[in-house]
């Protein structure tokens, strides 16, 4: 059985990795990452981090940036436990 290249997005619709279409990294107030397609308004929390382009780039721009997976608040808290 071979896997079809077409992905289900947010909202089910279908995209293609292979198309050009433009998407947006975007970033949450707990500083986790993520790309929407540029077309749309980033969900509710969510806000544009600057960088838009296709989807591989995004992705490899994220895969630099987001370094500690660990929500904002846990960090914090972390940091916290450390004093």
């Amino acid at each position: 059985m071979t896997q079809s290249p077409i992905a289900t997005g947010a909202g089910g619709e279908e995209s293609r990795p292979d198309t050009d279409e433009v998407y947006l990294v975007v970033r949450n107030d707990e500083e986790q990452y993520s790309i929407w397609r540029a077309d749309r308004e980033p969900p509710a929390g969510w806000y544009r981090e600057g960088l838009s382009g296709s989807r591989q780039e995004c992705l490899d721009h994220i895969g630099v940036i987001w370094t500690d997976m660990r929500p904002l608040s846990l960090r914090r808290r972390l940091a916290g436990a450390d004093v």
